[in-house]
């Protein structure tokens, strides 16, 4: 599923967003990890998941690639909803900074994406991600390449 492609440039990203939400999609990466778009606003997006025992690492907790890309996606997303129905992005360089361990069980976790700034070739953007009683497990940041996109 390519979002951009199926809009064929008449949607804005926020538009994108929140377009693939009403219709109950979700991009194939959520679908592997099984997180879903809880919240939409320009320039902010939030990610909701369980990690399930699928994305166990061998000690035992969760693989920080999960936690990885969940704030990747949250970073992205955020950045989306500032473009117009002509542009893309692509992801430069994402730092992730773990400060607890996931665990598998249950527990659901928020990944909440906020641009910090957006020119027009470059966004900053941070995320955290949150365990259900809002205590930090990782956070990130990233610097997103904005361009146009082919017509």
């Amino acid at each position: 599923m390519n979002v951009i492609e199926e809009s064929a440039g008449t949607l804005s990203g926020i538009e994108q967003l929140r377009a693939l939400q009403a219709a109950g999609r979700r991009p194939p990466i959520a679908d592997t990890l099984d997180f879903d778009i809880a919240e939409i606003e320009k320039g902010r997006v939030v990610f909701a998941g369980v990690p399930g025992t699928n994305a166990l690492n061998p000690i035992g907790s969760i693989h920080g690639g999960y936690a990885a890309t969940l704030l990747d996606s949250a970073c992205g997303c955020a950045a989306h909803t500032m473009l117009s129905a002509t542009q893309g992005y692509t992801t430069l360089e994402l730092k992730v900074s773990y400060h607890r361990a996931l665990k598998p069980g249950g527990e659901a976790v928020r990944a909440e994406g906020t641009v910090l700034s957006i020119g027009r070739r470059t966004a900053f953007v941070e995320a955290k991600l949150l365990d259900g009683q809002g205590k930090l497990c990782a956070s990130a940041t990233s610097t997103l390449l904005e361009f146009d996109l082919p017509v």
